[in-house]
This record gives C-alpha cells, structure tokens and sequence, in this order.
C-alpha cells in the first residue's frame, strides 16, 4: 500500500513538475520569438494575435485575467503597447515583466508633423534581425529570472535563434544588393519599416506616421502622389493591419498597382506567408525586393 502510494505521489509530483510555465507577450511576433527561446518549458499566450494592430488594440477583462496566472509577461516597449502598463497594473500580476527593447540602439524620428512618439523611438524593431537577436537575449534573461533552473535552456534558445537570425540577415543582404541603389524605393500604409530601411539603405515612405491611429491630411496624400509619378515608384504595398483603401487610392491617382501585402506589426495565420517571424521577414523582403526591381 505504501509502496503504491509512493508511486502516485512520484508520478503527480513528476507531472506538475513537467508542466510548462505560463508567459504572456503582447503581440503575435514577441509571442513567436518568445516561444522560439523558451521552447517546451514555457507556453506563451498573446494577447494581439494574428492580423491584429497591436496600436489601437483594446485589451479585454480576458487578458487581465491571463496576465494574473502569468509568471513572465514579454511586452516591445517603447511606446508600441501604449494600453499594456495599465493592463500590467489593472491584473495585480506579480509576473516577471520583461521589455524586449531595452539596452538595444533604437531608430529616433518623429511624426509628419514634427511631434515625438514614443520619446522619439521608432518601436518597430522586429524589421531588423540583428536587433532581434537582442531582443532573444533579453527574453532569455527574463525567463531565466522567472525559471532559474531553465537559465540554460533559455540562454541555448537565443543562441539558436541568433544563429538563424544572422544566416536570415546575410540572404537579405544579398537579395538587396541585387537592387540597384536608385531602385530602393517604396511605399506603405504606415512608417513600421524604417529599421529595414535603415539596415539595407532603403528609401521608404507612408501617408500614415509609426502609429496606425493618426490619418493623414490631404496635404501630405497628394505630395506622396507626386513623389510617386516623378520618381516612378511602383513597389506600393499594402499592409497587414491596416485599411488598404487609402494605399489604393494613392496607387490607383499614381497610376500604378498595389505590389502586395507586407506583414508589418502582426503575424498571419498559420495557414498564411508570415506564420512566424522568420516566415514574416523572408515573405516581406522577396515582395519588395522583386518590386524594386520594377521601379
């Protein structure tokens, strides 16, 4: 009898060890990186899923309560989740908060009309795989101080995810540099590429500022058009997240054709072209790579 008892208490103490410790990340690409660092230890939940803009995205009594049975929590920082502190402070989690973003050398601009966002850093991040492997590290870090005994696990993770980060980072370098420097042109819904641009010498331009919320004055629309006729660009992309009526419009008064859909704040679903974050990064540079080409 002692002996079968034994063996039930080994066998319920073996099973909750095994179970995988709950995180949060705030949006669809962090909850991939996520996953991807901590593997089969964790189970990551987010919060702005697939095809969702985490910009306006409103959180629901839902997430408070995952945020509650939380132990890690994974947000972009800089200004990207402007709801996510409050959420944070409304579920009362004691979860390890983890920032993506920090320590790592951010792209400063500010809006059309001069004024900062985000104390003036782009969030954006996620469009240069160099950063990202910051991104891993500092995931790994917060994990490990939620799960000291996973510090390994986590810190072979980023070391795996780094490693096909650089290899994703070389064959992009080399898709662009088969587009003349003259060609590097493009057009979006929203400023969410400026560290593509910054990293492969891009030239790239929005009717929309970095955050999806703001609309664009008539003003700023028909300079965009007149850029687009004199200098002939014809990669014009629509996004993910965002209404494509207003890239439309832009193409349909430029009298070109809309070159796509780019995946900028949110992954797709599983059964589309940006499944993940490496999926997202490949998908977006062979469309505009093969766009600028036309211009």
């Amino acid at each position: 009898m002692h002996l079968i008892l034994a063996l039930f208490l080994a066998l319920v103490g073996g099973t909750a060890a095994a179970q995988p410790m709950p995180v949060v990340a705030s949006f669809s690409i962090l909850a991939d990186i996520t996953a991807q660092v901590g593997g089969d230890r964790i189970k990551v939940t987010s919060l702005v899923g697939p095809d969702q803009d985490a910009h306006v995205y409103q959180p629901t009594p839902a997430d408070s309560r995952v945020l509650a049975g939380a132990k890690v929590v994974v947000t972009n920082g800089l200004g990207f989740e402007g709801w996510i502190e409050r959420l944070i402070k409304a579920s009362g989690t004691r979860a390890e908060i983890v920032v993506a973003t920090q320590n790592i050398r951010t792209r400063r601009m500010a809006d059309a009309h001069g004024h900062a966002h985000g104390k003036d850093a782009d969030p954006h991040v996620w469009h240069d795989p160099r950063r990202m492997m910051r991104y891993a590290d500092n995931i790994a870090a917060g994990l490990a101080k939620a799960d000291p005994a996973g510090a390994e696990v986590y810190r072979n993770g980023a070391q795996s995810v780094a490693v096909r980060l650089a290899a994703m980072d070389s064959w992009a370098e080399a898709r662009f540099a088969e587009v003349p420097a003259a060609k590097r042109k493009l057009i979006t819904s929203h400023d969410s590429f400026g560290y593509l641009a910054e990293r492969f010498r891009l030239t790239i331009r929005a009717p929309r500022g970095i955050t999806t919320g703001a609309e664009p004055s008539a003003k700023s629309i028909a300079t965009l058009i007149d850029q687009i006729r004199k200098e002939g660009i014809k990669a014009v992309f629509v996004e993910n997240i965002t209404d494509r009526r207003l890239v439309e419009q832009l193409a349909r008064e430029a009298g070109v054709t809309v070159g796509g859909r780019l995946y900028s704040d949110a992954l797709s679903g599983t059964d589309g072209p940006a499944r993940s974050y490496e999926a997202l990064f490949r998908h977006n540079v062979a469309l505009i790579t093969s766009a600028m080409l036309q211009n």
